[in-house]
């Protein structure tokens, strides 16, 4: 067939793509690293012509002119699944709403129960057998965009091309219009330094990791920092098996660390769902047969990740509380993340044969005003929470690991106070007296 033919017959300008948008849509933006500038440009440019449109994405890097043109909302309102540094001052202006998804029910939701209307997302260009590749979104973007009415392709020659099984690419023969002209570099999101407490931390996880172990590095700087900083260790042949691949899968590779060689399903290959990093884990990606990228309806099911001997699930968290409850997403009431895949990981990774789930977070952290408190708390006041305390396992700190499975509420306001920073001990104690789960006995 004359795909070049086709492509041509399809191409369009930003201002046609962004036409194809009426009062009351739906737009689906997809992820920040493959955000399709110049239709959200263009579609800013219509404010006037258009009312009461929504916008959807996650984890931009912005501008998103289209919603930062109009403040009042009257409109377009952006909605986010997964809240970006850049997407939380959106909500803490009241410019943006945050809707509440468990990761690997996003194809569900947009199949089943929620409207998509029209799609701008970025891709590779169009290969010769006629498909563009979703590059750093391929396990998200064709389940969010797929029912829409019409798809624009905004075509960026800079995206890594990044293989798959299935739903990493579209056909030029499912695309309303191509968009040429956003080539750009991707974002760059490289990895922050290991603080001490990562390197403590990561000290204390990794005697719980073994030699052909797959691990999955959740969103964060810790669980990033935990990556590079196992690289360093004497584990080997460890795999990949993650909903986020960043830097510090890159520096287990370089480190000799990463070869996938022992995983129960494929094997020979690590599995992702999106990416996000540096441009140097980008080349990494291109084009690489060792690395796989597929849907996040399958990466995230527990039943998958349960078939994988000895799995290790290392996310982060904002707070615990002394029944075990998992913050991750909120600050009191203000949303600054999302749930994503961690209460996926958590199951899944209790599901594997030797599997563990951990939850990594610093015991305290040091304000703006120069106040230390404790990320270890009596109980929450509003916080959201985004893993109960009955699927709360592995609890890593700078100060040790405790493991909540099984335990009673004494034992785990026991565990948890051992965890805690040492100046905030004494007063989680007499909270846990209050609150009745600190047995008399308990050591003090």
């Amino acid at each position: 067939m004359d795909f070049i033919s086709e492509y041509k017959s399809k191409l369009g300008t930003p201002e046609q793509a962004a036409a194809l948008v009426k009062s009351g849509d739906w737009v689906e933006y997809c992820n920040g690293t493959t955000f399709a500038a110049l239709c959200d440009e263009a579609l800013a440019a219509r404010r006037d012509e258009l009312t009461d449109v929504k916008l959807r994405g996650q984890i931009m890097y912005g501008p998103i002119k289209a919603a930062e043109c109009d403040p009042t909302g009257e409109h377009f309102t952006y909605n986010s699944w997964h809240c970006s540094a850049y997407e939380r001052k959106m909500l803490d202006r009241g410019q943006a709403f945050f809707s509440p998804m468990i990761f690997r029910n996003l194809a569900w939701y947009y199949r089943e129960n929620i409207p998509a209307d029209v799609a701008f997302v970025q891709a590779t260009p169009m290969d010769k057998h006629g498909y563009f590749n979703f590059s750093l979104s391929a396990g998200t973007s064709l389940d969010m965009i797929g029912r829409c009415r019409a798809i624009v392709i905004e075509v960026n020659r800079y995206l890594p091309k990044i293989y798959g099984a299935w739903n990493e690419s579209i056909h030029i023969s499912d695309v309303t219009m191509v968009v040429e002209g956003g080539d750009h570099p991707a974002p760059q999101v490289p990895s922050r330094a290991p603080s001490a407490e990562d390197i403590a931390i990561a000290n204390h996880v990794i005697p719980y990791i073994v030699d052909g172990a797959t691990l999955q590095l959740g969103i964060g700087g810790t669980p990033d920092a935990l990556g590079s900083i196992i690289a360093q260790s004497d584990l080997k042949d460890l795999g990949m098996h993650t909903e986020l691949c960043t830097d510090g899968f890159l520096d287990l590779y370089k480190a000799g660390k990463l070869t996938n060689k022992r995983k129960n399903i494929f094997r020979g290959k690590g599995v992702l769902g999106l990416a996000t990093g540096t441009q140097a884990l980008y080349d990494w990606l291109d084009e690489n047969p060792g690395v796989i990228a597929l849907p996040i309806a399958y990466v995230n099911d527990p039943s998958v990740i349960a078939q994988m001997d000895n799995f290790i699930s290392l996310n982060s968290c904002v707070s615990v509380d002394l029944y075990g409850q998992i913050s991750s997403e909120s600050a009191g009431l203000r949303q600054i993340s999302g749930t994503g895949g961690q209460v996926d990981f958590l199951t899944g990774a209790a599901m594997s044969r030797g599997g563990k789930a951990f939850i990594c977070v610093a015991s305290s952290r040091v304000g703006k005003d120069g106040v230390r408190r404790s990320n270890i708390v009596p109980h929450f006041n509003g916080e959201i929470i985004t893993s109960p305390r009955a699927q709360a396992y592995y609890i890593a700190t700078e100060n040790g690991v405790f493991n909540l499975a099984g335990r009673s509420t004494w034992e785990r306001a026991e565990g948890l106070i051992g965890l805690a920073h040492p100046d905030f001990r004494d007063e989680l104690i007499r909270a846990a007296e209050e609150q009745r789960i600190w047995r008399r006995s308990n050591r003090r």
